[in-house]
């Protein structure tokens, strides 16, 4: 069996190499990323997902020696990890994929009997990242850029992630702290104070909640819908489409996503406290329509919602909701669901829309 290695992104010039969760011509590429060249027999909804089927059918072209990213997040890191230690990665295949899904997507599913120890990793990847190195998209303050600094923090869990997976427990106090506060929140999430209202036929969930969640937990209750209404208490709240509108889904069609500035503008004109309504783009990873969105760095906005601040409008919840609800189903008339939407056929649609 072949041994292989990983290489930094740069280096892809001189090397093919195999491609996780991010997309370069010169090698194979198993990425979930919105229209990257995966084989069909390999699609999956998490990169991870992708190079574990790989493994799993043996693929040829996994014969190349060199491995890289253009980024690291736990997604990509699970992937890259498991061409390095196939073996051991094909052990634990199940909790590595439950890694994935916790990761990006954040869907958590304490149902699932792996879940607790897949979320124990991650927390423990989330501290050791943002105490050793820096937090996810903190490259963008910093002087160089994420594809010059990750190597650094591929380096470091490569190595030492084998040990953590054998036994998470050793590492107790570095991820218990992150641990406790998403199953705080995820027992939230099921208590009677908290209401949820699906709109199936526009991907929408709103989640009614006395107060902000742990992202873990807040989209626990999110699987098989791309966005997310959070209501808080004091008429606080966040819109935001997850990233799973971002990446190509597998397993089920989606929506494509529409630009939030139109209700952006609806709110602004009812909106009396002083704070006004931003968006994120449509390719942002995961775009937020709240107040004042736009002071946040996108750490900030890819943080918990309970590290940053959440205004409270004059607009009631009840019209709020029906703003929102009214608008999509407005917006998404005469567009169906889909697997694999382009990017080219997003931005052309939302120039139809503006």
């Amino acid at each position: 069996m072949i041994t292989r290695k990983f290489i930094p992104f740069s280096d892809i010039r001189n090397h093919k190499a195999i491609v996780v969760d991010s997309t370069h011509p010169n090698g194979l590429m198993l990425s979930h990323w919105r229209g990257a060249p995966t084989p069909p027999a390999l699609q999956d909804d998490t990169s991870a997902a992708i190079v574990l089927n790989a493994l799993r059918l043996q693929l040829p072209e996994l014969e190349l020696e060199y491995v890289t990213a253009n980024h690291f997040d736990i997604d990509g890191f699970v992937g890259v990890w498991s061409l390095l230690n196939p073996e051991l990665a094909l052990e634990n295949e199940e909790l590595l994929r439950q890694m994935a899904l916790i990761g990006d997507f954040r869907e958590l599913d304490l149902n699932h009997p792996l879940a607790g120890e897949a979320l124990k990793l991650v927390c423990w990847i989330n501290a050791r990242e943002r105490d050793l190195f820096y937090p996810p998209f903190g490259a963008e303050q910093l002087p160089e850029n994420e594809v010059t600094l990750c190597p650094k923090k591929f380096k470091y869990f490569l190595r030492e992630f084998t040990r953590v997976l054998q036994d998470p427990d050793w590492e107790k106090g570095v991820w218990e702290d992150e641990v406790a506060d998403v199953l705080l929140g995820y027992r939230d999430m099921y208590k009677p104070t908290t209401k949820l209202t699906r709109f199936p036929e526009i991907g929408l969930i709103i989640i009614e909640t006395p107060k902000p969640v742990h992202y873990y937990a807040l989209f626990s209750r999110t699987k098989g819908f791309d966005m997310v209404l959070a209501c808080y208490e004091n008429n606080r709240y966040e819109l935001e489409y997850k990233y799973t509108t971002w990446v190509d889904l597998a397993t089920r069609p989606t929506l494509p996503r529409l630009s939030m500035a139109p209700l952006a503008a609806q709110l602004n004109e009812l909106e009396t406290s002083g704070h006004t309504w931003t968006h994120d783009t449509i390719t942002d990873t995961g775009p937020l329509l709240r107040l004042d969105g736009d002071k946040l760095t996108r750490t900030e906005a890819f943080d918990n919602p309970t590290a940053r601040e959440i205004y409270t409008s004059s607009i009631p919840a009840e019209a709020l909701k029906n703003t929102v609800v009214e608008f999509y189903r407005n917006a998404y008339q005469g567009i169906n669901p889909k697997r694999f939407w382009t990017w080219k056929e997003i931005k052309e649609l939302n120039k139809v829309q503006e």
